[in-house]
């Protein structure tokens, strides 16, 4: 990994999955790119859009943005990596639902899953 992948001033996109609010769409867990805070779904989740912004972009670094977690993963190493404090916030807000968002959840959301 290389220091560029992460730039801890850039602030995250919003509060969820930015495709999945553009489209009305649901997600379980979300991730935050560390180069340009780019907000997207995790892998679990249906449409797995944080790894499909690293495929399109190269960013290599995202964070995880749940509350009370602060781990790194890097996708050239398929591996944990170590990085800063990021611009805040540093997870979605804590009221919001998991999944989510609320009123977006399909009732079968399990057998959704990946």
């Amino acid at each position: 990994m290389t220091e560029t992948a992460i730039d801890p001033t850039v602030p995250p996109s919003g509060t969820g999955c930015l495709e999945c609010d553009a489209t009305d769409g649901w997600w379980f867990h979300l991730r935050r790119c560390a180069t340009c805070g780019h907000v997207g779904c995790c892998d679990t989740s249906p449409s797995q859009h944080a790894t499909a912004h690293f495929r399109e972009t190269g960013h290599p670094v995202m964070r995880t943005f749940e509350p009370g977690e602060d781990w790194f993963w890097d996708y050239t190493s398929d591996d944990y990596a170590q990085g800063p404090a990021l611009a805040a916030p540093e997870h979605r807000p804590v009221e919001q639902t998991v999944p989510g968002p609320a009123g977006r959840v399909p009732d079968d959301w399990r057998s959704r899953l990946h």
